[in-house]
């Protein structure tokens, strides 16, 4: 019989291209913290790390207000890299990437307004009419649930209940 117990991600990925794909985002994830926890707060969230080769950490940074306030942190972020981090750091650019404007935290929030809206939905007869010939025909489980969900036909709803 053939051994289909899990496996760690370690053993399946070896010594294969893939394991050093993730060594190194593994790495640039710790980079990335690390710098993030060096910037002042209101540059954290508009700030990452794209790539650190050669000595030269690359920044993208949402625009380029934000690229100008980070030019001034530089010499200090690079000396602090260079004691805690990165002793091989010689240099750091600047990439802007328009993508990081939209924080995580704003999409978020736009997702969560989207969805829990005050709007109050109702199913029709005809909807329930429908629902009740569908539990008909289904086994005594399901049954009970359409028939609960066709009795609150005229009913309002909120949004937010599923």
């Amino acid at each position: 019989m053939r051994d289909h117990r899990p496996q760690s991600i370690d053993t399946l990925l070896g010594d294969s291209q893939l394991h050093n794909v993730q060594q190194r985002a593994t790495a640039l994830l710790q980079l990335n913290q690390a710098v993030r926890a060096l910037l002042p707060r209101e540059l954290q969230p508009h700030c990452r790390v794209a790539n650190f080769r050669q000595g030269i950490l690359i920044l993208e940074i949402a625009n380029a207000s934000f690229a100008l306030r980070l030019r001034y942190q530089t010499p200090a972020l690079i000396s602090a890299l260079r004691q805690n981090t990165l002793p091989t750091l010689v240099t750091i650019e600047h990439r802007i990437n328009p993508a990081l404007a939209i924080s995580a935290t704003s999409v978020r929030e736009t997702a969560q307004s989207h969805y829990q809206t005050d709007k109050k939905r109702t199913i029709s007869p005809q909807t329930a009419e429908h629902l009740r010939v569908l539990a008909s025909h289904s086994p005594k489980a399901l049954r009970e649930k359409l028939e609960k969900l066709a009795a609150l036909a005229g009913e309002e709803t909120s949004a937010d209940q599923e």
